[in-house]
């Protein structure tokens, strides 16, 4: 099955995981249609600090600005099946529980859930708070997979990127895609 992803990055620190969770997307390029990208002002500005660089640019798939709700994935007929929120802070986590559409973000959010699809959200924060959890229950109970960026360490990764692909090869399988990882007991 060819997918129509869609990847949004938020604001939270983790910008790592948005980097390596693309370049990994790009390596699997014959698994999907379609990829766009939706970043928030903070995303880049986060990006920049965490990264040292603009590197998001470089990526060749469709990038929408926030406020574009003309982007195909703002609306179920477009087919996107599965959207990524890498890193998800807990805003967009809180605004996604809610129903708010205030976004490209949380309007495509609120798409991929009525449509029954995969969003899956890699929260990035601790601790998290009464709140927090119970926003992550409603988007549970609504069909969404919440990831938290929490590494593994069973792979004995030696690099602060091989631990972030611990996170990102766990949403990649969680998504359904083929990817090449380290799989226990083998």
């Amino acid at each position: 099955m060819s997918h129509k992803i869609v990847v949004a990055v938020t604001g939270a620190s983790g910008s790592i995981y948005a980097k390596i969770l693309l370049d990994k997307l790009f390596q699997i390029q014959n698994q999907w249609q379609e990829l766009s990208i939706v970043m928030s002002k903070n995303a880049k500005e986060v990006w920049h600090t965490e990264l040292g660089n603009e590197d998001y640019n470089n990526y060749n798939a469709r990038f929408f600005e926030k406020t574009d709700f003309s982007a195909p994935f703002a609306s179920g007929s477009a087919k996107y099946n599965i959207m990524i929120v890498a890193p998800c802070s807990m805003g967009t986590l809180g605004r996604i529980a809610s129903g708010v559409s205030d976004d490209l973000i949380t309007r495509a959010a609120d798409v991929v859930l009525k449509e029954r699809r995969k969003l899956i959200l890699m929260v990035r924060d601790t601790p998290y708070n009464l709140i927090h959890i119970k926003n992550m229950e409603t988007v549970t109970l609504a069909g969404g997979i919440i990831a938290p960026a929490t590494p593994s360490f069973y792979s004995l990764p030696k690099t602060m990127e091989e631990l972030a692909a611990t996170v990102v090869d766990r949403i990649l399988d969680i998504a359904g895609l083929d990817i090449s990882t380290y799989r226990w007991g083998k």
